[in-house]
């Protein structure tokens, strides 16, 4: 089950006032908007495979994950063969990532309450402890499963050409000037970050 942020309509409404550059994304991009699948296995495991390669690869390698699972789940995922998880697509060291977040998973019970109460930082701190689990997955995650308003995940690359693209015609930027564009955006940076995103690629970025 789909679900959009209940905050879209607001934010929309914000940075169309707030950035000439994000008024013209949200024209363009209009009725569209951030899913979240409702399940924190599916999204991180998503972040995972996508990781480093581009939507479109990401998709084809996920689909072929989806079909080789009977049934989504952390145990049956742990007990899949390593072969058969890498004919999909996938390197040695995802199909390693994959196993160790399906552990945990088998092991805890990991719904949205549980981290309802803790701050966007400590999200990133816990799940962050799980070896193959970064910063961007963490931040992935906090966007498309837990539904954060204002995550800016300044070390995605598709972030960082989308604001060159859009607001220094594509030239290189520096991290402080990124951030000085971002502070605009603020308490919606994810929502702006997803509207580069679709700027770049012919699907919505899901995870």
């Amino acid at each position: 089950m789909h679900e959009t942020p209940p905050y879209w309509p607001k934010a929309v409404d914000m940075l169309t006032k707030a950035d000439p550059v994000m008024a013209n994304l949200c024209r363009q991009f209009k009725g569209e908007a951030m899913q979240s699948r409702g399940d924190a296995l599916h999204t991180l495991l998503r972040s995972i495979i996508g990781q480093q390669i581009s939507v479109k690869a990401a998709e084809s390698v996920w689909n072929q994950f989806v079909t080789a699972m009977p049934e989504f789940s952390p145990a049956l995922i742990l007990a899949c063969e390593d072969d058969t998880l890498r004919a999909c697509g996938l390197s040695r060291q995802k199909v390693l990532y994959i196993k160790e977040i399906s552990s945990f998973f088998d092991s805890n019970a990991i719904t949205k309450d549980y981290f309802k109460s803790k701050s966007d930082e400590e999200v990133i701190a816990e799940l962050t402890s799980i070896k193959g689990i970064g910063r961007w997955t963490a931040e992935m995650f906090l966007m498309f499963h837990l539904l954060r308003p204002d995550v800016l995940p300044l070390d995605d690359i598709g972030l960082q050409r989308g604001i060159e693209r859009h607001y220094n015609a594509g030239e290189r930027m520096s991290r402080g000037a990124y951030l000085d564009i971002a502070a605009k955006w603020k308490p919606y940076r994810s929502v702006a970050t997803w509207f580069l995103w679709r700027s770049l690629d012919p699907v919505p970025v899901e995870y």
